[in-house]
């Protein structure tokens, strides 16, 4: 009793605005984690990869929210191109929940970036609330060379994932987790409380603690 008392208290510490850190921090973290995943080259993800993706999911640092009994919890945002193909949207807040993060390669903080593929996956990320295996799966993203050989495999996927944790770079599994609006986190960014939707597709003005990490998109995804 007492370890899931201490289980639930951490949980809760972890999932706290205070215990994760004001959005500005955060949205540079996640320009951290978009930085060093696309520029190792040979471990990371691949630029061709990125180029090819509709849009990004970028969540730094998801971590354990229990004592070896809960599941994962974290922050981060989810950009899209529009429709020109070479701009971004703004950012649209978002959590993951549950599941397994971290657990495959032995870390308690991992970084986390998904790249949806095409506009189905795009379109279920959109939605208040995913589940990872439920909808749809997502898959292990290659990680440097790999990438060639596993080309046809990814390809299939709609959504690809890769971790860090100790600054090994990995694919990973994400079976069991859920996606959902933070919309604390956008209502923090917008003055209001906005879905991932509203933000994704509508046209408003990019924050401008969030201007550096959409030009890192425009660097590593886009090609320029």
């Amino acid at each position: 009793m007492t370890t899931r008392i201490l289980a639930f208290a951490l949980a809760l510490a972890l999932a706290s605005p205070a215990a994760l850190g004001a959005n500005d921090e955060r949205l540079k973290n996640a320009q951290a984690v978009l930085e060093e995943m696309a520029e190792a080259f040979d471990t990371g993800i691949p630029r061709s990869l990125l180029q090819k993706a509709e849009c990004v999911v970028i969540i730094p640092s998801v971590r354990r929210a229990a004592l070896g009994i809960g599941g994962q919890y974290g922050r981060g945002y989810m950009v899209c191109r529009k429709d020109d193909r070479t701009s971004w949207s703004a950012p649209a807040g978002i959590r993951i929940e549950g599941g397994s993060v971290g657990l495959q390669i032995g870390g308690s903080a991992t970084d986390l970036v998904m790249l949806v593929m095409n506009e189905r996956g795009a379109d279920r990320l959109m939605s208040s609330r995913f589940t990872v295996g439920g909808e749809a799966s997502v898959a292990a993203g290659p990680v440097g060379r790999q990438a060639t050989a596993q080309t046809d495999a990814t390809m299939m996927a709609e959504i690809l994932a890769w971790s860090k944790s100790r600054g090994v770079f990995a694919g990973i599994s994400l079976q069991g987790s859920t996606l959902r609006t933070d919309g604390g986190e956008n209502e923090e960014l917008y003055g209001r409380e906005l879905g991932t939707r509203e933000i994704i597709e509508g046209d408003l003005a990019v924050p401008d603690a969030a201007k550096e990490l959409l030009a890192a998109l425009r660097q590593y995804a886009s090609g320029s």
